[in-house]
């Protein structure tokens, strides 16, 4: 029996849920390599974007940290760092970018999911010492009725998003009791403005939650894949703007506490995880099919 339902996306404003490929599932193994050690100043790397023009790394970090961007070259030298005057970084947990290379921050952590203040900074370029954010997305999730839901029920944390066509795509981190794996997938315009987020779908991967539990998403340079990360793997979704698509799994055979995740080119990813005792944060990269 075909299981339904693994990943399923809209089409215009009707869910459709999409019968998964013969290859949805199938499982790779790859090594990470380590590329360099952030600075102990940095101990919670929270996301991760790759800038092609200026061939730099940006990341932050999370709830409880400073409102600062910082700028890495590929070999491990702190460039600069970029404070954002007129924000504060509530739960700042992924970053990425549109194809003008205009940089967006994901203040949407919501690991209580308790939060009605959810919300995407258009920043622009991240160039000097100061930035100014451009423009606010404020969005609420219209299935949840309850701040907080049931423990059976906490589907509204988010550590993951990419932009595309105009639009952002959210897919939810799994806090619930009994975890199923289940991350549900929401779309927001890319727009000034309070909007309701409309949910498309959901994705279904299998496993316990350092397994499943999506902490970080990107969609490579060609539009054609979109890469979700948990603390062990990496999933891959074939043409995401396709109404049935494949998916496969890239076992990284190492669980530690990764939650940043950016494309370099259509093959290499850069995967970031936090610091851990012993060690400082590290970047890797993987190469993909």
């Amino acid at each position: 029996m075909i299981r339904q339902s693994l990943f399923s996306i809209a089409v215009f404003s009707s869910l459709l849920f999409c019968t998964p490929k013969a290859q949805d599932g199938k499982e790779a193994h790859t090594v990470l390599k380590e590329l360099f050690s952030f600075p102990t100043e940095v101990k919670e790397v929270s996301g991760i974007q790759f800038n092609p023009v200026a061939n730099v790394i940006y990341t932050h970090e999370d709830h409880g940290n400073k409102n600062e961007i910082y700028t890495f070259s590929l070999d491990g030298k702190w460039l600069s760092t970029t404070k954002v005057i007129d924000i504060n970084n509530e739960d700042w947990e992924d970053i990425t970018k549109d194809k003008y290379g205009d940089i967006y921050i994901g203040d949407f952590g919501n690991n209580d999911n308790d939060r009605k203040d959810l919300t995407i900074y258009k920043l622009g370029k991240i160039e000097g010492k100061e930035v100014k954010s451009q423009q606010k997305t404020e969005f609420y999730y219209p299935e949840q009725t309850e701040f907080p839901p049931k423990k059976s029920k906490l589907l509204y944390d988010c550590e993951a998003f990419f932009e595309k066509d105009g639009f952002f795509y959210l897919f939810t981190k799994n806090r619930s009791k009994n975890f199923d794996g289940k991350s549900l997938i929401y779309k927001i315009p890319n727009k000034e403005g309070r909007f309701k987020a409309e949910l498309i779908g959901e994705f279904l991967p299998e496993g316990k939650f350092n397994d499943a539990a999506i902490t970080a998403a990107d969609i490579s340079p060609d539009g054609k894949t979109v890469a979700l990360l948990s603390h062990k793997k990496v999933f891959l979704l074939k043409n995401f703007d396709q109404k049935g698509f494949s998916f496969t799994t890239i076992d990284l055979q190492s669980n530690t506490q990764k939650e940043g995740l950016s494309f370099k080119d259509n093959t290499t990813i850069y995967i970031a995880d936090e610091a851990e005792k012993g060690r400082n944060a590290l970047l890797y990269s993987i190469q993909i099919p």
